[in-house]
């Protein structure tokens, strides 16, 4: 169902796209009314001489997703098409946030067979200290700089130790060709991030890349249930029954760096005397006048962003290195990476617009994919559902109306903290049939008598059960019905890694 959003007192018309017979959620609702008071911020500073160039700046048009509910000052599923600015916190500060696909050549019966053994070398390699992921500060400056193509560059750095041993050259430069934007920003800067990258020439190992962060990032195993394109999938490589790997996650603390230096920035050039947004919703000027705080922000923003696309990619590496330990070699080739948090450029006409994503995905037709490995088809499109239920493969249509947006989820219709209240029975039955691994192994018999213990691993897993997200087909049937996005490849969970 389209719902279409107008208050009284806004310019702007807001498209909703929603399962049939939902209302939007009250609250999600009542943030987005709150952020679209950016209109009278606009119009105050559209006043003050020399802060934008040429025409006034616009809010063109504004799109909610199917997953569409409350965030932190923003909704989540909220595509903004703007001119002559942009807004930082209409991507959130986990920057980069996306997914990454991989098909393989497993079988199901091969990972139910060894998931014991597979648990406790995931559980290893992602919690207990044994990722192996060294890096020298030029490797580090070269990933915030360049991204993907920095790390092509300096990869001979880590003497191939630890996860670097499953980094084959010749593979990267050609997956770059399957990553948004290749993966590779170009940044003229990393402000803040002197400590992070450390010295140059020392080869030393940090916390941060390859983790997943928390939240309803995850990865995940699963089997390909059902085809629905069968030209798209055999030209994906997707085979039902065979086995593949979605990852979701971001920039992490990187990211909430880059967010808190952008509204940092923002802060900084809006004028002094003139009335503060009640909401804390800054615009960045594309406006000479503000140049360095217009190259400071996208500096920030690339920097977190490649960042995004390297932690996709040793995650990758982390998921290879145990199935390789407990199944002998496989294959495990990248489908796509894209982000569905950060801020497109898009020329139009002849003039250019600034497309801003938070939590929702490019689904991009064959004519926008002009030139790349799906131009064909169409773009890529994840979608997950919750933890335990089917996601999703869809190839892009390029719906204009929608801005070639698509969900990047289910969406959740609870709060974690409704959700951790959720019905007993309802998650005894979810947890017989479901297997995740998280940083707690409930069955260990040195926790049997730590019921704190315990009960907060529950609680973090009620927080992300099924029973907290909206139906996954019926966010689909949307994307189908209003053209937004076509159903390639049904997944089902084999099993879940989450912090």
């Amino acid at each position: 169902m389209l719902h279409i959003l107008k208050w009284k007192d806004r310019k702007n018309e807001i498209f909703c796209y929603l399962p049939a017979e939902a209302v939007p959620d009250k609250n999600a609702v009542a943030e987005l009314h709150q952020m679209t008071a950016l209109e009278e911020t606009l119009e105050r500073l559209t006043g003050v001489s020399g802060y934008f160039q040429g025409d006034e700046p616009q809010i063109k048009k504004m799109v909610l997703t199917p997953d569409f509910h409350k965030g932190a000052g923003i909704p989540i599923g909220t595509v903004m098409m703007t001119k002559g600015f942009v807004v930082p916190q209409a991507m959130g500060n986990d920057i980069n946030c996306g997914m990454r696909f991989y098909t393989t050549d497993l079988s199901e019966e091969s990972i139910r067979q060894k998931l014991p053994e597979l648990a406790k070398k995931l559980r290893h390699i992602f919690f207990e200290g044994g990722r192996q992921i060294p890096m020298t500060g030029r490797q580090r400056e070269a990933l915030f700089r360049y991204g993907l193509e920095g790390l092509l560059e300096t990869y001979h750095d880590s003497g191939m130790r630890g996860l670097w041993r499953y980094y084959q050259p010749e593979v990267q430069e050609k997956w770059l060709s399957r990553t948004v934007f290749r993966g590779s920003i170009q940044t003229a800067a990393t402000e803040g991030l002197e400590d992070f990258i450390g010295s140059y020439g020392q080869l030393t190992y940090d916390d941060q890349i390859g983790t997943i962060g928390g939240g309803n990032h995850f990865l995940e195993v699963q089997r390909i249930a059902e085809i629905y394109d069968g030209q798209t999938a055999n030209a994906w490589n997707l085979k039902k029954g065979a086995v593949a790997v979605m990852l979701h996650t971001g920039s992490l603390t990187i990211g909430h760096h880059s967010g808190l230096l952008n509204r940092k920035i923002c802060q900084e050039i809006y004028p002094v005397g003139l009335m503060q947004p009640e909401n804390k919703i800054y615009p960045i000027p594309e406006a000479y006048e503000k140049q360095n705080a217009w190259n400071r922000f996208w500096s920030a923003s690339g920097n977190a962003a490649n960042f995004g696309f390297a932690n996709r990619l040793f995650l990758g590496f982390m998921i290879q290195e145990v199935f390789t330990q407990v199944l002998g070699a496989c294959d495990l080739a990248l489908l796509y990476d894209a982000p569905h948090n950060y801020i497109w450029k898009q020329q139009i006409d002849g003039e250019d617009y600034y497309i801003h994503r938070k939590g929702a995905c490019c689904a991009r037709g064959c004519e926008e994919m002009a030139g790349t490995a799906f131009a064909y088809y169409g773009e890529p499109v994840m979608i997950p559902g919750s933890m335990g239920s089917s996601s999703y493969l869809l190839r892009g249509l390029g719906n204009r109306d929608a801005l070639c947006s698509a969900s990047h989820g289910a969406g959740r219709q609870k709060s974690r903290g409704d959700a951790i209240k959720g019905n007993d029975e309802a998650f005894r039955q979810f947890m017989k049939n479901f297997h995740v691994i998280t940083p707690i192994d409930p069955n260990r018999i040195d926790l049997k008598g730590r019921a704190d213990i315990l009960k907060k691993w529950e609680e973090s897993v009620r927080a992300e059960a099924p029973y907290a997200y909206k139906d996954i087909h019926e966010v689909i049937a949307v994307h189908t019905a209003h053209n937004l996005a076509a159903p390639v490849a049904r997944m089902e969970p084999i099993f879940t890694v989450k912090s």
